[in-house]
C-alpha cells in the first residue's frame, strides 16, 4: 500500500492523495482487496488507466485497487472459423487490439488507440467509427459486491446500449450511493468472440472509409484500419502523449446526445442526425456532441481566460484538456460552462463521459 494522488494516476493529471493504493496481480488478491475495501466502509475506486475519471482536488478517503494482470487466453473455435479470446480486466486495450491484428482476429482493429484497460471497456461499451465492443462480446466476468460471489453475465445480461450497460448502470446515484463511484460489478474479465481474418469487419465509418480509400461498407486490412484509426485518433489528440498536453485528457468528455424525433427536428438542418441503435426508443435519433458545442459559439482551444490551466484541445472540442497545473475545480468549471452554453442554444444537456469522483457536473 502506498499513498499517492490521484493526478498521478489519471490522463488529466488532476486528483488529490489518496488514503490507501492497493495493487493485486491475481485474482484472488484482487477479489481480496475488494472485499476488504467494501468492509471497511470507505469508497471503493476500481482503477484501470485512469483515462475515464474526473477526481475532486480534495483527498480521497478511501481505497483505489487496480488490477495488474495482463493475460491473453486464446481459444480456436475451430470448424466455426472463430477464435475465443479471453483478456484480463487490467490488460491495456489497446495492446490487445495490437494482438488481434497481428494474429488475425476481426472486428476489434476500430477501436485502436482507446486508452485504458480492459476491464473498462464494457462498462462504458466503448465505441469508435462505427465499431462498438459490444459487437464481439460473449461474456464478462465479475465480482459482485452485493452477493459476494463471481458471476458470468453473457452479453445479453450486461444490457449494452450506447457508452451504457448494466455495469456502468450499477454505479449511478449520488457521491452516497453504496457503490458509486465503482460499479455494484467489477470486471475481472472479458471474453470476445471474433473470426480469423486478414480483412476488417465492413468499414462503418464514413470518415475511416474516406481515409483508408473504400467505400463505406467494404473491408480493408486489418493493420491498414488500426493504422488509420490511430492517425485519425492522433489527429485529435485522442492518441496519448506524455509531452503533449493536448493530449491529457479523458478523451471525449460529453457522450452524443440520444433525442427524441421530436427533439431531433428541432435542431437546424444541418445538425449530425445518427441512427440511434437498438437499444434507444422508436423513432430516437443520435446527434453529435461536438457539433453541438461548436454551434453554440465554442471553438478548438477555448478557455475561460486567456491563462487558464484547463482548455479544449486544440484540435477536437469533445476533449477537456489540462494545459499543466489545472485543478479538477477549473476542468469542471469548463465543463459546466460548456454544458450551459449548448443547453441555452439548443435545449440539450449535454452528459459527462468520465466517471466524477467527489464532484458534480
Amino acid at each position: 500500500m502506498t499513498a499517492r494522488a490521484l493526478a498521478e494516476l489519471t490522463t488529466l493529471r488532476v486528483g488529490g492523495a489518496v488514503g490507501s493504493l492497493v495493487d493485486t496481480d491475481s485474482e484472488a488478491d484482487f477479489i481480496a482487496a475488494l472485499t476488504k475495501a467494501d468492509a471497511s466502509g470507505k469508497p471503493l475506486l476500481v482503477l484501470g488507466g485512469g483515462s475515464n475519471v474526473l477526481p475532486a482536488d480534495a483527498p480521497f478517503d478511501g481505497t483505489v485497487v487496480r488490477d495488474r494482470r495482463q493475460e491473453i487466453t486464446v481459444q480456436d473455435d475451430g470448424a466455426c472459423g472463430g477464435v475465443s479470446v479471453t483478456v484480463s480486466a487490467g490488460m491495456p486495450w489497446d495492446a490487445v487490439v495490437e494482438r488481434a491484428v497481428t494474429d488475425g482476429w476481426v472486428g476489434i482493429e476500430a477501436l485502436a488507440g482507446i486508452p485504458g484497460s480492459t476491464g473498462a471497456t464494457p462498462v462504458q461499451n466503448v465505441g469508435a467509427y462505427g465499431a462498438e465492443l459490444a459487437d464481439v462480446i460473449a461474456t464478462v466476468r465479475v465480482w459482485d459486491r452485493e452477493g459476494q460471489r463471481v458471476r458470468t453475465l453473457a452479453r445479453v445480461d450486461c444490457e449494452f446500449g450506447y457508452r451504457d450497460s448494466l455495469l456502468k448502470r450499477s454505479m449511478r446515484g449520488t457521491e452516497g450511493a453504496a457503490w458509486h463511484p465503482s460499479p455494484r460489478y467489477i470486471v475481472l474479465d472479458v471474453t470476445m468472440q471474433m473470426r480469423w481474418g486478414t480483412l476488417s469487419a465492413p468499414v462503418a465509418y464514413s470518415q475511416l472509409a474516406q481515409a483508408l480509400g473504400v467505400a463505406v461498407g467494404e473491408r480493408a486490412p486489418l493493420a491498414d484500419v488500426r493504422a488509420a484509426v490511430l492517425e485519425l485518433r492522433r489527429s485529435k489528440g485522442m492518441v496519448l502523449d506524455s509531452a503533449d498536453h493536448d493530449t491529457w485528457s479523458a478523451g471525449s468528455f460529453f457522450t452524443n446526445p440520444i433525442l427524441s424525433a421530436d427533439a431531433a427536428a428541432a435542431l437546424p438542418d444541418d445538425a449530425p442526425r445518427f441512427p440511434a441503435g437498438d437499444a434507444a426508443p422508436d423513432g430516437a435519433v443520435k446527434t453529435s456532441a461536438a457539433w453541438l458545442i461548436e454551434h453554440a459559439g465554442f471553438v478548438k482551444g477555448f478557455a475561460l481566460a486567456a491563462d487558464a490551466g484547463a482548455a479544449l484541445s486544440n484540435k477536437h472540442t469533445l476533449a477537456l484538456t489540462n494545459r499543466g497545473g489545472a485543478s479538477a475545480e477549473d476542468l469542471l468549471a469548463l465543463a459546466r460552462h460548456l454544458r450551459d452554453g449548448v443547453r441555452e442554444t439548443f435545449g440539450i444537456t449535454l452528459v459527462p463521459e468520465p466517471v466524477l469522483v467527489g464532484l458534480r457536473l
